[in-house]
């Protein structure tokens, strides 16, 4: 009777009527454009995106897996970050693909949850492996003689762990909560992935408690994360200063470079969607800012790693060169 009352409610305010989550099928992604002549060309250029971005994650593991050099934190926390990225862009660029190659833009009522729970833990395993990763070159240049201690195995094993849980439990949380909430018979959203504030628009029901959990997710999966990296980079910013020599200066606050070209590439993107002012081509812009730190920036980290990086460039010639001897 209750559900009966808020549908004729709702039908009197002139809105739809709700769907009971569950027995809601089907959500309609309306993808990056409804041009048909658009999609063949979208399909390519996302699938070779999608291969470049796994081929290059994947190699940048092998390679610090297979070389007892790179066998350090630094590297250790890369090789976690290139598979939390191949993981991040996998939860939504293949689904993309599919519903590109069959012209079918649905997505299932569980499969839309699933997404959204792998891409809210990948995504905010991303901002506190960077977060790590900063703290570690904090104190590779600011306390190189207690680096050994402050980044020992165990402890890197630790914040590794940490940062799973950190990223896993409120991302299980917030799935949990919109199983609760009942959407309206319009299901459309305007992204080619579960985008959690499209889906609260299309809710009937009280959706309070899930837009906490929104503002708690982005206090724990950006606004931390990225004031740890900040104040992280002002203390190296100082010590750099400090050396007394040009070169120092240089090679000191050069082993930081890729990781801060990644920084500013993935927090950018964020707040040209979230600071700019709400604007009548809001869906579009956040649509194009998806696409840079979901697609873009996975896809451009393992190049950044490996071309700026002495290191990398050794062992990724060693390996090919052993292949080589191979065959």
């Amino acid at each position: 009777l209750r559900g009966w009352y808020l549908d004729v409610k709702l039908h009197r305010m002139g809105k739809p009527s709700r769907v009971n989550q569950s027995g809601a099928s089907d959500f309609l992604l309306l993808g990056l454009s409804e041009q048909p002549g658009e999609q063949p060309l979208l399909f390519g250029i996302f699938l070779g995106m999608y291969l470049v971005t796994m081929v290059g994650n994947l190699l940048i593991i092998l390679v610090i897996s297979s070389d007892a050099h790179l066998h350090t934190p630094m590297y250790f926390f890369l090789a976690n970050l290139s598979l939390t990225d191949a993981c991040f862009t996998s939860a939504s660029v293949p689904k993309m693909l599919a519903n590109i190659h069959t012209h079918n833009q649905t997505i299932s009522y569980s499969g839309c949850l699933t997404q959204l729970y792998f891409l809210l833990m990948f995504g905010g395993l991303d901002n506190c492996l960077l977060a790590v990763m900063a703290y570690d070159r904090y104190v590779a240049i600011c306390q190189p003689l207690h680096y050994s201690v402050a980044m020992s195995p165990q402890l890197c094993a630790l914040m590794l762990c940490m940062c799973w849980v950190l990223t896993n439990c409120p991302a299980l949380m917030h799935t949990l909560l919109l199983t609760r909430v009942a959407f309206c018979a319009h299901t459309a959203i305007p992204h080619f992935y579960c985008d959690p504030s499209a889906l609260l628009k299309l809710a009937c029901s009280d959706t309070r408690i899930n837009e906490l959990m929104i503002i708690a997710m982005g206090l724990v999966f950006l606004a931390i994360p990225l004031m740890l990296i900040v104040f992280s980079y002002v203390r190296i910013s100082w010590a750099v200063l400090g050396i007394p020599s040009h070169g120092g200066r240089w090679k000191a606050f050069s082993t930081c470079g890729s990781h801060l070209t990644v920084v500013l590439l993935f927090y950018g993107s964020l707040m040209g969607v979230y600071l700019l002012p709400p604007s009548t081509h809001a869906a579009e812009r956040e649509s194009r800012a998806a696409i840079l730190y979901m697609i873009v920036i996975p896809m451009l980290n393992p190049f950044i790693y490996s071309l700026r990086n002495r290191d990398m460039k050794k062992a990724l010639s060693k390996l090919f060169g052993g292949a080589k001897a191979v065959f």
